[in-house]
């Protein structure tokens, strides 16, 4: 996969690279030229201001000249007088024959020598320089010469690093912004500060994307509840002539016969009606939360389902971990017919999937500011391998009974998304049945009107 932020990086740190060695290269050979020049001049220099009295072979009877930091260097001097003797050379210093005046370069032995002679009025004047000496210092003075340029090439790659991390981080930032929305949130994109220009055609075109999703989603959202308030009112209606057929003598046939045609014809009222709540989730993404009891709103919602558990002849109760205290410590902030709906739900299906005999209890628990509840009941609980897909829409397991639409727990999956609860399921230990949790509502306290349920 093609990276920018590595293209860039790696081009722009190869073609400085590339540059700084080759402005190195020159650097230096044209150091080592201009130091070649320098000691040209100093041997020039040398020679012109040597006295006039210096003579002698250099055994001590005459003062050697002070030449400074180039004795180090193996300076040779020679000096002829008019009539060509040698009249004066360094001491333990190789004789050269005399050379012609100017510079000259020449060998002797093993080493190079760099001479340079020049006639004055009653002597002739030779002075020379080993060129080994002369490569070593200007090899010094060139490298001195470069390490502004090591401490550049580190300092504009950390410079180049930084400035393209700056220039990307507008991508970055539209990266995370859509990494962290949700999967309803379809509203334009915002991003901090100003959209460079570069990135700005892409971000209008995203917003244009949202915003055909959002009418397309809105669209859909909008056909479901239609189609389910459309169902609703002519299956209610033909559940009641079925039932005035049936009282009436008008309709006949089996009992059987017609158990079974009620049963399909509830079976339907309430599918529509799972569609019609569905639809009401999915078209109210943001959630409006004010204080709630969540513990009147469990009263109640035991109490709507209490008539169809005695029927089935299942124990439904609903219990508090800490219900000692002098205020409702139950009141949280949530929607409250969404949280109705959700437990709702919850408590339906445990009913539903819980044998004859048997129980489903209702515990709200807090803890610190936190708040929810567990939903347990004694039924034939859900295989490991179909948990994660019973949150699945119109997902119903192999083993599943009774009359569902396979849609409660999606409700239920919807509304807990809404309010950002943390939503498990898990088989109960050593017994059978299964435990639904539901935690993460907020605590407040209690010092405004509480809602219980809209």
């Amino acid at each position: 996969m093609t990276s920018i932020r590595r293209w860039l990086l790696g081009w722009l740190i190869f073609g400085l690279a590339a540059a700084s060695g080759a402005a190195g290269f020159g650097i230096f050979h044209t150091a080592r030229e201009e130091a070649g020049e320098l000691f040209d001049y100093e041997l020039r220099t040398v020679a012109l201001s040597l006295p006039s009295n210096l003579a002698g072979a250099g055994d001590g009877e005459h003062r050697n000249p002070d030449l400074g930091d180039l004795a180090d260097d193996r300076v040779v001097i020679e000096i002829w007088d008019r009539s060509g003797n040698l009249i004066y050379h360094s001491r333990q210093a190789p004789v050269f024959s005399r050379l012609p005046a100017g510079f000259s370069t020449v060998e002797r032995g093993e080493n190079h020598w760099r001479t340079f002679g020049v006639e004055q009025r009653d002597r002739y004047v030779q002075v020379a320089q080993p060129i080994s000496v002369r490569e070593d210092l200007a090899l010094k003075l060139a490298l001195h010469t470069l390490w502004p340029l090591g401490v550049l090439v580190p300092v504009t790659i950390v410079l180049v690093l930084l400035v393209v991390a700056r220039g990307l981080a507008p991508i970055g930032g539209l990266t995370r912004a859509l990494t962290t929305r949700s999967l309803d949130s379809l509203e334009p994109l915002h991003l901090d500060g100003s959209v460079p220009v570069e990135i700005k055609p892409l971000v209008q075109a995203l917003n244009d994307l949202l915003q055909r999703l959002n009418v397309a989603s809105q669209a859909q959202r909008t056909f479901i509840a239609d189609a389910a308030h459309e169902l609703r009112s002519p299956l209610a209606a033909l559940k009641l002539q079925l039932q005035a057929a049936s009282r009436d003598g008008s309709l006949k046939g089996e009992g059987q016969t017609l158990e079974r045609v009620e049963g399909r014809v509830n079976r339907i009222i309430h599918l529509v009606q799972q569609l019609l709540t569905l639809a009401r989730e999915d078209a109210h993404p943001v959630t409006s939360m004010v204080p709630v009891s969540l513990r009147r709103i469990g009263e109640q919602v035991v109490g709507d389902f209490s008539l169809l558990a005695e029927t089935r002849e299942i124990d439904l109760g609903l219990e508090c971990e800490d219900a000692r205290a002098n205020y409702d410590v139950y009141t949280v902030l949530a929607e409250p017919h969404g949280m109705s709906v959700l437990l709702g739900n919850l408590i339906n299906n445990a009913i539903r999937h819980t044998p004859r005999g048997g129980r489903v209890d209702v515990i709200l628990k807090r803890s610190g500011e936190r708040v929810g509840f567990n939903v347990v009941d004694s039924g034939s609980g859900i295989p490991a391998a179909e948990i994660e897909r019973v949150f699945d829409r119109f997902y119903r397991g192999e083993e599943a009974q009774g009359d569902g639409s396979g849609l409660g727990l999606a409700i239920v999956a919807r509304i807990a998304a809404r309010h950002q609860l943390q939503l498990s399921l898990r088989n109960n230990v050593g017994r059978p049945g299964l435990c639904v949790s539901v935690f993460g509502l907020t605590a407040v306290e209690v010092t405004v009107p509480v809602a219980v349920k809209s």
